[in-house]
């Protein structure tokens, strides 16, 4: 398997040096055989057993008749010659033979000799190579780390952006700025200086921008708000002056920043005072968006999900000329999100991604690619070869309440409370007037939860009634009335149905005027210390007096609801046994099956009214 790291080049080099010095300081350099004293050679000589001496240096090899062979030394500056002849010795033809040889090991001499200088003038290099690549760090520590991208084979089209027409209508004009701007400029129009994205999470920001970056066919220059901002002083104002500097260099181009909240916060915030470097920053933006020098032809795009907190001279018109408010997508925008995400990808005959799409209210763009996503990952864990409805029911489950936990052990008792829990909200939801119809329940564990009741809005709202606050808060306490009609107690298990509706119910009294008692008054206030756009501590607006009404109103609402809830189950007792039942042995109910069980004619019943 491939790395993803690099070796150094200088590194090999060290390591080839090492193993080369270690196998020449390892190799034998000894003679041919045992090592024996110049006398006994010279004995030898004189009783006729030696047939050859080769010399190397002061190093000699023996070689004797009888076919073996020893190795000895010399003194230096005396030559074997001389040895021989002292005792009488003729050397040459009918003697012994003495053959003067050069140094055979004087290559790995020179190898061992030079090898050592070679590999330290390597190190030398090498060091001032890495030191010169510092200086050279410091001087391009100013330089914007803004990437250019492709706009001659885009991957991101307006085409690949659905469930944002109006935002992406905003840019479409910018992209028509930069390619038409005569069709503007003959009615004295001007091109705006910066449009900025604002948006939750996950609603497609960036996308968008990256389709601007393949629909303008400009330079198109991207960067995050993040890297500007640096330990050393000025490096962020040199940045932004040389991001700018590229931009014009390529104008007509397009810059865009990514979370520019990171450095556009509100000044003055008391970190760091007025020499904070991250304010500095700030200021070179806000000069060269616009300052004396006009920046013709250059449009700057950025994107947050926090506008409260940024600085108003950032926010200002001949800045930010546009404000683009990216939503959460409506039904029909949630449908066609999710036709782009599944284009390519086998739907099985039973998908219907218009439900899909009412059963996903409140998903942002990156909640519904990342439901197709998980759809298609279950298909293939099934081994299937299409992505079917079933498939994309489970993704919807995952994504809200995590994976099913198969694992767990529930004991008889549990399930049957379980099962009565979430069929007391059903039949609540589906016998009560303005509440939701009831699309799913399941007694199948995910996270925190031993079940869920999933309702299926007939259409998205902005508004909502008093009714349709009580028929909610009614429908949560579905739960725990079953449970105390049916075992005459009531469990933990409601905990957070009761937390929601109390929310609710506060948000009725205190936000939206729906209290008899109180009448339409808010009382809810943002009153306290202000920093970089939140507030530290939130005061009332009201007395303690005001405070004990808003409590009582609060319990009334959700004592009449819990009131409602326990009258409908003790009236639709059969149905709530026959569904309770049913969730025991199969855990999921959807479909007509369901319906059948909630609002369907009961066995030696009349039909029942829906």
């Amino acid at each position: 398997m491939k790395s993803g790291k690099r070796t150094n080049p200088m590194t090999w080099l060290i390591i080839g040096s090492g193993v080369i010095l270690l196998l020449l300081f390892l190799m034998p350099r000894g003679g041919a055989g045992p090592e024996i004293e110049i006398s006994q050679v010279m004995q030898m000589a004189q009783s006729g057993l030696l047939e050859k001496i080769e010399v190397k240096g002061d190093d000699l090899i023996v070689f004797t008749i009888s076919g073996e062979v020893f190795t000895s030394r010399k003194e230096a500056g005396v030559s074997v010659l001389e040895l021989l002849n002292e005792r009488g010795l003729d050397p040459g033809l009918g003697g012994i033979q003495v053959d003067v040889k050069s140094q055979g090991n004087s290559f790995f001499a020179l190898l061992i000799t030079f090898l050592p200088i070679v590999l330290i003038g390597a190190l030398i290099f090498f060091m001032m190579r890495r030191s010169q690549g510092g200086i050279n760090q410091a001087m391009n520590i100013g330089k914007s780390k803004a990437r250019p991208v492709a706009t001659d084979a885009p991957s991101v089209r307006f085409d690949d952006v659905a469930g944002s027409d109006e935002a992406k209508q905003e840019l479409i004009e910018i992209v028509d700025f930069l390619k038409s701007p005569e069709k503007f400029t003959r009615l004295g129009a001007k091109i705006p200086k910066g449009v900025l994205l604002i948006g939750a999470p996950g609603t497609g920001k960036t996308l968008i921008s990256r389709a601007v970056a393949g629909e303008a066919g400009v330079p198109f220059f991207a960067t995050s708000g993040s890297e500007f901002v640096e330990m050393f002083v000025g490096v962020g104002a040199s940045r932004v002056r040389d991001l700018f500097d590229r931009a014009k260099r390529n104008a007509p181009s397009i810059v865009f920043i990514d979370e520019i909240d990171a450095v556009g916060r509100h000044r003055g915030a008391g970190i760091g005072g007025g020499n904070d470097e991250r304010e500095q920053t700030l200021n070179q933006i806000l000069v060269e968006m616009d300052g004396f020098e006009a920046n013709a032809n250059v449009i700057v795009i950025a994107a947050t999900n926090r506008p409260d907190v940024l600085d108003p001279a950032l926010t200002r018109p001949g800045r930010f000329d546009r404000r683009v408010m990216i939503d959460l997508p409506d039904i029909k925008g949630r449908q066609a999100i999710l036709e782009v995400h599944a284009k390519g990808k086998p739907l099985a005959n039973d998908v219907d991604l218009h439900t899909v799409a009412k059963e996903t209210h409140g998903f942002t763009g990156a909640d519904l690619a990342n439901l197709v996503n998980e759809a298609a990952i279950f298909s293939a864990r099934l081994s299937k070869t299409e992505i079917g409805m079933a498939e994309f029911e489970e993704s919807i489950d995952r994504v809200m309440s995590g994976p099913a936990r198969k694992s767990r052990k529930v004991s008889d008792r549990e399930k049957q409370v379980v099962a009565y829990h979430e069929a007391g909200h059903a039949v609540v939801a589906a016998q009560i007037p303005d509440a939701d119809p009831v699309h799913k329940v399941t007694i199948v564990s995910r996270g925190m939860a031993g079940g869920h009741t999933r309702l299926l809005p007939e259409e998205d709202r902005n508004l909502w009634t008093k009714s349709q606050f009580e028929a909610m808060i009614t429908v949560m306490m579905g739960g725990q009335a079953a449970e105390e009609v049916v075992f005459g107690d009531v469990t933990t298990g409601a905990s957070d149905d009761l937390q929601n509706a109390t929310n609710v119910a506060r948000k009725m009294v205190t936000e939206y005027g729906m209290s008899a008692e109180l009448g339409p008054q808010a009382f809810e206030s943002n009153q306290g210390q202000a920093f970089l756009g939140r507030y530290i501590s939130r005061g009332q607006n009201y007395s303690d007096a005001i405070a004990q009404k808003i409590d009582s109103e609060i319990g009334k609402i959700l004592i009449v609801a819990r009131k409602k809830a326990k009258e409908t189950v003790e009236a639709n007792r059969d149905r709530l046994s026959r569904l309770a039942e049913r969730l025991l042995i199969i855990e999921t109910l959807q479909g007509p099956e369901l319906q059948d069980l909630l609002v369907g004619n009961l066995p030696g019943n009349a039909p029942a009214e829906a």
